[in-house]
C-alpha cells in the first residue's frame, strides 16, 4: 500500500523560541517529543511521499472573515503570517530539502480544504495517509477525518502529534482517532 506522511502545522509561531502560539503546544509537544520524533521518522522513510502543509495568511488576514476560535487568536496575535518568521516551517523538517514537498494554500482547518493536497495524493498513487504534527484537536482531527471520508485509510502517531494539553492529547487518541483511523508510532510505521 503506497503511504505518504502529512506534516502539519511544524512552523515557527507554534515550535520557535519566540513562536507566539508556542505557548498552546509546548507542553503536549515536549511530552512526547514530537519534533525529535518526526526528525527520526522522516531520515528512516524511504520511497515514502512526505507533504509539509504549512498555513500562511496574507499580512492583513483578509481570508478569514468573521473568524472564530483559533483562526480568530491566530489573527489577533498575528500569527502565521506570510513574510514573517513565524510562519516559516522549522529548521528541523526545511534541513531535508525535497525529501519533504510543501503544499501551500493552507488557511483553516482542513489541509485538503484550498490546497493541491488530494489531487498530490491521487497523482502518486496513495492510499494510506500517516499524520504528524499538531493541534490534535483541531488540524489534525480535521484533515484526518476528511482524509478518511475521501478514502484514504488514516493512521494517527502517537509520538509524532501534539495538543492543546497532554490531556486533550490522549483524550483524542484515546477516543477520537480511533473512531476512523489507526492509532500507531513512528517506530511502528518506519
Amino acid at each position: 500500500m503506497k503511504k505518504a506522511i502529512i506534516l502539519i502545522g511544524f512552523q515557527n509561531d507554534y515550535f520557535s523560541e519566540n513562536g507566539i502560539l508556542r505557548g498552546v503546544v509546548e507542553e503536549s509537544s515536549k511530552v512526547t517529543n514530537i519534533i525529535e520524533n518526526t526528525v527520526n521518522m522522516i531520515r528512516k522513510s524511504e520511497d515514502t511521499l512526505i507533504i509539509s502543509t504549512p498555513i500562511i495568511f496574507s499580512q492583513d488576514y483578509s481570508e478569514l472573515t468573521d473568524p472564530v476560535g483559533i483562526l480568530k487568536t491566530i489573527k489577533e496575535e498575528g500569527a502565521f503570517r506570510k513574510g514573517t518568521s513565524g510562519s516559516e516551517t522549522i529548521h528541523q523538517i526545511t534541513q531535508f530539502g525535497d525529501k519533504v514537498m510543501e503544499i501551500p494554500g493552507k488557511q483553516g482547518l482542513n489541509a485538503f480544504v484550498n490546497t493541491s493536497l488530494e489531487q498530490t495524493l491521487r497523482n502518486h498513487g496513495v492510499e494510506q495517509v500517516i499524520l504528524a504534527g499538531t493541534v490534535a484537536s483541531i488540524c489534525i482531527d480535521s484533515t484526518g477525518r476528511s482524509a478518511f471520508e475521501k478514502g484514504f485509510k488514516v493512521t494517527m502517531l502517537s509520538d509524532c502529534i501534539s495538543g492543546r494539553t497532554v490531556f486533550e492529547k490522549d483524550f483524542y487518541f484515546d477516543s477520537v482517532f480511533p473512531l476512523y483511523a489507526e492509532v500507531s508510532s513512528s517506530r511502528e510505521i518506519a
